[in-house]
């Protein structure tokens, strides 16, 4: 062998040496590294597997909810929800409000609330039957109440709705708890 040809050899042995020690630095930091990603990702999944325990709902000038079905997680142990007004029109023409009762009550509370006045809200001050409420809002407003779940009976129907004199028979929905 002549000696142009041991410095190339002697390069090429140096260079398969380098990459054998870089694919080992490499094999370590991924092992490092993998439980911080496994712990990472774990994290992750349990903040999107935790439950989201409030909502908005939107109502609007054309007397319409944008929600018609509003499952609580069962983690939930108190649920808020806001009611948002999406409408122009003046509260005293088109203000809404998001009322929770039994869906057996749902009539007679509406009714009762119509007597009220908006002065209360259309609720009937002391009403039992009525599970949570917000107030009554006009356009661009919002309130939010908090539902006690812990008053809440599985396998009982409830219903949410709007109780300004008129909205209750097409402003509703479903009001269920998760399993």
């Amino acid at each position: 062998m002549n000696a142009t040809a041991r410095p190339a050899q002697n390069r090429r042995s140096a260079i398969a040496a380098e990459g054998w020690r870089a694919a080992n630095v490499i094999k370590e930091h991924r092992t490092m590294k993998s439980p911080l990603i496994a712990a990472g990702l774990a994290l992750a999944c349990i903040a999107a597997q935790a439950a989201d325990c409030a909502i908005t709902v939107e109502g609007n000038d054309a007397m319409q909810f944008d929600k018609k079905e509003i499952v609580v997680p069962k983690e939930c142990k108190s649920f808020s929800v806001q009611i948002r007004h999406a409408g122009k029109l003046p509260i005293q023409a088109m203000g809404h409000n998001w009322v929770l009762a039994k869906t057996a009550d749902v009539q007679a509370v509406a009714a009762d609330g119509v007597a009220a006045g908006l002065a209360n809200q259309y609720v009937k001050a002391g009403d039992t039957r009525v599970l949570a409420h917000t107030k009554v809002v006009g356009p661009g407003q919002s309130d939010t109440v908090a539902v006690d779940v812990a008053r809440l009976k599985a396998g009982e129907s409830y219903t949410f709705f709007c109780s300004f004199p008129g909205h209750a028979a097409v402003m509703k929905g479903t009001f269920k708890l998760g399993t």
